[in-house]
């Protein structure tokens, strides 16, 4: 190896060209491994540039590791395509952690070579469900299972019998939980050409009128038992899809629903033997192109108020509008195009590896980005199955269900696995391959705990919504015989997905900060959002030349594995210092054992010290004052240490939706417990 590198450094002290593959080995995992330091001493005492290449699509070819082999599998397609990308000279003194970002961000250029590659979310669904007729596509409690040809002659059957309340509009309401009708309604609106709209039904009135009003929805189609349920007010024309299709209200006569408005449609009867065999021809003898000319319903264009939105490269079209959680503030529409969500989708593949066999469950809903893109987008690009359930919370029902279908891929949030550990039993979950976490930090205790009684770790992740959601996960680590790679580090959320660049840097300044040094987190990918649906400046304040501005804190290491520190709307300015309120909250979970969320910190104003923190809580009186006791001997500054009188008691935290802590109405909690 000496030699080697000897003979590599004479080679450019006269003038040759000499290539290294700085990562030293091919990659099992589908990550971008770390850089070697060998290059180091072939450059020292040379004054050559270094350029960085990016070699993108090698992975998936019959030379990669793609599907856990080398060489003995089918090529993907013939010819196979390649991009190679050179990148600016970087000085002979720069460091592997330098020219390995300097790949990564050339890597984000060659994923966008692949957009004239990429087929827009109805067509994907469109040539899985041709290629793969008997495969499963979806099931939920009340379904039984339907395989992907029966999943478009449905969609199909919907979308002919939806083309008159669908007409003249770009946008569409869907109010469906998660489940086989709310799946097929998301299809239908697709391949009739419209922009499906999923809309959060844990919001109130007031919130869910303004998401309507953003998007210029004309009517909203959802279901006459689920309007019953949530008692909610839809400010719009209404379609059910119960009279769409025809179906009959069991036991009762229909009932009143707080629905504006009248209804789109009028009630049809159920669809006979002709219109179902008319479905049955279009779905499988017309080509993809006349089948959705075929479904498309009348649009207006000139008339519209939302057409500069659209790409006119399909691929670039808007896909979706999802809305922020709003845990920090106001929801805000994420205008997704079908090249974001493709892109992510090629992303999680590449890292995980799905194959025909996975079946994922489906229990995060459409409204939320994973949800969208996990268990809408990715089945139906990747021919997985997927098993729907409405109720998150449901752990009685969840855990039967995914031992009937041999679910492999847990996609939840630490919140959730909270109650899964309560509710369902190990052989439930025997059949998991994948656990995978977002949307808030997992903790080392419940990871521990579930890894205990289930069998298997949960890895954690981060996304948001403004990258379709993806943006770093943990993998499981590759070991063979004198061999491992490492696909995750405790504490850390993982390597940035393939494709997917990150920058840390100083807050105020914008310049990046030195490796382990944490600063505010910048994202650059294929899969970052368009913009802010009619929000023209706050989409120009969090997209900086190519660059998401996230809000979050993080560091990242020389190995490339980044770690979330806090977020920037998460910090309390005590006596002209940063407090971190995520550091506090570890702190007082570790000191107390829990597995639960039990602490939640906030910062509420203060006349001396500009803000102090308050905490607000779960645990048992008698165990809260040796918390308190054992935090003031911790070694946290002593600025960081809320006094015992800054504790108080809650019998439970606002959650969102999406299974996050509501931190808006935390804080107005806090504020208002502060007063009193």
């Amino acid at each position: 190896m000496i030699k080697a590198l000897q003979t590599a450094a004479q080679a450019i002290r006269a003038g040759e060209v000499v290539c290294i593959f700085a990562e030293g080995q091919i990659t099992r995992l589908g990550h971008l491994l770390p850089f070697r330091r060998g290059f180091e001493r072939i450059m020292k005492d040379t004054d050559a540039p270094i350029i960085p290449v990016a070699l993108d699509g090698v992975w998936g070819s019959i030379f990669s590791f793609h599907r856990g082999r080398f060489l003995w599998k089918w090529p993907r397609r013939m010819a196979y395509p390649i991009t190679v990308h050179y990148g600016k000279p970087l000085p002979s003194t720069a460091s592997p952690f330098q020219v390995r970002q300097a790949v990564q961000e050339l890597q984000v250029e060659a994923w966008r070579e692949r957009r004239a590659r990429q087929l827009p979310l109805a067509h994907s669904f469109i040539r899985t469900a041709r290629r793969h007729p008997f495969r499963f596509a979806m099931a939920d409690a009340g379904t039984d299972r339907l395989s992907f040809g029966g999943a478009l002659t449905r969609t199909v059957l919907l979308a002919r019998r939806l083309r008159r309340a669908w007409a003249g509009q770009e946008m569409v309401g869907i109010l469906l939980p998660p489940s086989v009708p709310g799946a097929l309604a998301n299809y239908a609106a697709v391949l009739s050409g419209k922009v499906p709209v999923n809309l959060n039904y844990t919001v109130s009135e007031e919130t869910l009128a303004s998401c309507v009003q953003q998007c210029h929805l004309r009517t909203v189609l959802t279901s006459r038992v689920f309007l019953e349920k949530i008692k909610l007010r839809v400010p719009c024309h209404t379609v059910l899809i119960e009279d769409v299709l025809g179906i009959k209200p069991a036991g009762r006569s229909g009932g009143d629903v707080p629905a504006a408005g009248n209804w789109s449609v009028p009630k049809t009867a159920a669809p006979a033997v002709v219109e179902k065999s008319l479905a049955l021809f279009i779905a499988w003898t017309l080509p993809a192109s006349w089948l959705l000319r075929t479904l498309r319903a009348p649009l207006k264009t000139q008339d519209s108020k939302l057409k500069t939105h659209f790409a006119p490269h399909p691929i670039d079209a808007l896909a979706t509008v999802i809305f922020s959680s709003g845990s920090t503030g106001d929801p805000k529409g994420v205008m997704l195009s079908h090249s974001n969500l493709a892109s992510n989708v090629e992303q999680i593949d590449q890292v995980f590896g799905m194959n025909r066999r996975d079946c994922l469950l489906g229990i995060l809903p459409f409204f939320h980005s994973f949800g969208f893109m996990g268990t809408l987008c990715l089945p139906a690009m990747l021919g997985v199955g997927v098993v729907y359930h409405p109720n998150p919370l449901d752990a009685k029902a969840i855990g039967p269900l995914v031992r009937k279908y041999r679910v492999s891929i847990l996609l939840a949030t630490p919140t959730f696995l909270q109650i899964y550990m309560r509710g369902c039993s190990p052989e439930d979950f025997g059949g998991l391959r994948i656990v995978m976490t977002g949307a808030e930090k997992l903790s080392d205790r419940l990871a521990n705990a579930f890894e205990e009684r289930f069998g298997i770790r949960p890895l954690e992740g981060y996304g948001c919504t403004e990258c379709a959601p993806v943006v770093a996960v943990n993998t499981y680590d590759f070991r063979s015989a004198g061999f491992r790679q490492i696909g995750a580090k405790r504490g850390r959320i993982g390597h940035p997905v393939p494709g997917v660049s990150v920058r840390i840097v100083d807050p105020d300044s914008l310049q990046p900060v030195p490796t382990g040094q944490p600063g505010l987190m910048l994202v650059r990918g294929p899969n970052v959002m368009q913009g802010y649906l009619g929000k023209p400046d706050k989409t120009t304040e969090v997209l900086q030349d190519g660059w998401y501005v996230t809000g979050d804190i993080a560091a990242i290491d020389e190995d490339g594995f980044l770690q979330i520190t806090d977020r920037l709307s998460r910090f309390s300015k005590i006596g002209g210092e940063m407090v971190p309120h995520i550091r506090v909250e570890e702190k007082l979970h570790e000191l107390s054992q829990s597995t639960d969320q039990t602490f939640v910190v906030a910062g509420v104003p203060d006349e001396k010290k500009g803000e102090r923190l308050v905490v607000l809580h779960r645990l048992e009186d008698s165990r809260l004052q040796s918390c308190v006791k054992l935090l003031s001997e911790s070694d946290l500054p002593n600025l960081w240490k809320p006094r015992l009188d800054q504790f108080f008691r809650v019998e439970q935290f606002p959650y969102l939706g999406t299974g996050k802590l509501d931190l808006r109405k935390l804080r107005e909690m806090a504020i208002q417990l502060a007063a009193a």
